[in-house]
């Protein structure tokens, strides 16, 4: 077996029950996508030429007309925004994120603005979009998309994506209704999504997705949809796609990662995963002060992951001190902690590789144990985190 290549780097070897993080790596790399990269990579291509390739797979894989590779799913959204705001107009091209047309604004409802590491507001603003608020942070209703429709609207954009608000929002048809009756293209921004073809076939305009999350290729991003609005999109890149390009090696393997999704071994892959969340439920179940619940995706991807509610006067330790102990130590585990505030954080066994999910739950149960037995609470009050959240960013590299 060879040396963990992160122990030579001087780096940690985290072990992922967080998800397809971008901030972790995002995925482990099918072998399908690094027998491609490596293969192109002592190759010079015509990019373009490569890109049309790229487009029959994805058009094939999506049920669009047409699509190309780009250096991650944000870079999507700023791209297909752009490409309805500037059309094929080269010139207009080059001079975003300046416009020379009042016809820029872009819908977004308000529980659709988060933040996936940057919010996604700015992948809009960059390439030149208004972004139009509609509704509120917890409801929008027709008539609030209805009428901030008007001859300045560009693009309406919709975020499918386990940050947002899952109620009170319009959904997906209902969203595409209202746009197209007035002639307004849909984007929809499913980074993290399974299903290739559901949201093309409700009837948005460009879907865009991560090809470096589910799919297991290389940091990229896929756009795929209707032609016109992909070649403007394409055409980007000779404005501010340019700071989003992407490699030989990264369209190639996004391409053969696209392709071994046909043939991946799903059932077997679910399978796996149950196994290990049936492993974290016999950890942890009995233990004081712990819940252990087994819940689907929350975008309906066919995918589990498991919620671990956590009482601190039973367990004797918060949520968010037992995954920061979690994450440290020789073998960090990395949980999904985004609402750690509420008293419990997910483990996502989508990321591991084998035997790994022994080690998380030996881990479980070890940091619980020492909770227990330690005469205090461990409760380090939660304002610290919001207060120290981004010390270690702000200090890089140091």
């Amino acid at each position: 077996m060879s040396a963990d290549i992160r122990t030579t780097l001087g780096l940690r070897p985290v072990i992922n029950v967080s998800g397809t993080m971008t901030s972790l790596g995002a995925s482990i790399v099918v072998p399908e996508a690094i027998a491609a990269m490596t293969a192109i990579l002592p190759h010079f291509v015509e990019i373009n030429a490569l890109q049309r390739q790229a487009s029959a797979v994805i058009a094939r894989m999506t049920g669009g007309e047409a699509g190309f590779i780009t250096a991650s799913c944000s870079a999507g959204v700023s791209l297909a925004v752009a490409g309805t705001i500037t059309g094929p107009d080269l010139l207009a091209i080059e001079r975003l994120p300046e416009t020379n047309t009042e016809k820029n604004e872009v819908l977004l409802q308000m529980g659709h603005v988060v933040s996936y590491g940057a919010p996604v507001d700015q992948a809009i603003r960059i390439a030149g979009g208004k972004v139009v608020m509609i509704g509120q942070a917890t409801s929008t209703h027709r008539y609030h998309m209805e009428n901030a429709i008007t001859e300045r609207t560009a693009a309406a954009v919709y975020v499918v994506s386990h940050h947002v608000v899952d109620y009170g929002l319009l959904n997906l048809k209902e969203f595409v209704e209202i746009a197209h009756a007035r002639g307004v293209p849909v984007i929809v921004d499913a980074a993290s999504e399974y299903d290739l073809k559901i949201f093309l076939a409700q009837g948005a305009d460009i879907a865009l997705y991560s090809g470096h999350k589910f799919l297991g290729g290389p940091t990229s991003g896929i756009v795929a949809g209707r032609k016109d609005l992909v070649r403007n999109a394409f055409l980007q890149n000779m404005g501010i796609g340019r700071g989003m390009k992407v490699g030989k090696e990264s369209i190639y393997g996004a391409m053969a990662a696209l392709e071994a999704w046909e043939t991946r071994d799903h059932a077997g892959i679910r399978a796996r995963e149950a196994g290990a969340l049936a492993l974290w439920k016999e950890a942890l179940d009995g233990r004081p002060g712990v819940i252990a619940l087994i819940e689907p995706d929350p975008t309906d991807n066919p995918l589990d992951r498991m919620r671990v509610i956590i009482d601190p006067q039973e367990a004797h330790i918060t949520a968010w001190d037992l995954a920061a102990a979690l994450r440290s130590g020789d073998q960090p585990i990395i949980v999904r902690d985004h609402e750690v505030e509420h008293r419990y954080f997910y483990l996502d066994p989508c990321n591991l590789h084998p035997g790994q999910e022994h080690i998380v739950a030996t881990r479980l149960a070890e940091e619980l144990d020492k909770a227990r037995a330690s005469n205090a609470m461990i409760a380090t009050p939660i304002e610290d985190l919001s207060r120290h959240r981004f010390d270690g960013m702000l200090r890089w590299p140091d």
